[in-house]
């Protein structure tokens, strides 16, 4: 039971950080305005399974936890937690509105080149995915490794 419920865990951990990774990755090869809409429009659906993946990955930590019987006790976990928390709020609270502002700023627009707004707006939302990106990554690095500290 442990064993398909750990690889049920990574599975939902691939699509919630492989998200995090790659669509911001996808986001700014765009370089005409048709590109951008076409990226917005795959990545919005596979918002969905980053979505269930993040649901599904609480989950099965939790019950991983309680299997393993470990609860809050190890700090390499406790940090994970942490780190995840401020991951979410990042993607939900900072990234999600501007990366709408940025569609709908993108479908208003027409022509061929990316319009001056539009540029400005994924340069301000640049930063914060790549805060997303390391905070993913520091949050695998740590579940994959667990240091003893």
């Amino acid at each position: 039971m442990y064993g398909w419920l750990l690889v049920l865990h990574i599975f939902a951990a691939v699509a919630v950080i492989g998200s995090a990774f790659v669509v911001p990755i996808i986001r700014r090869s765009a370089k005409t305005t048709d590109q951008l809409r076409f990226i917005f429009d795959i990545t919005s659906k596979v918002a969905l399974f980053s979505k269930i993946g993040g649901t599904v990955l609480v989950l099965t930590g939790i019950w991983l936890m309680v299997i393993a019987k470990t609860g809050f006790s190890e700090m390499w976990l406790n940090l994970s937690i942490l780190l995840s928390l401020i991951l979410i709020v990042t993607i939900v609270g900072l990234i999600e509105p501007r990366t709408k502002r940025l569609a709908q700023l993108a479908s208003e627009r027409q022509g061929h080149e990316l319009s001056a707004d539009v540029r400005l707006a994924m340069r301000r939302i640049s930063p914060m995915e790549t805060t997303a990106q390391l905070l993913s990554l520091a949050v695998t690095v740590l579940m994959v490794i667990k240091p003893m500290f």
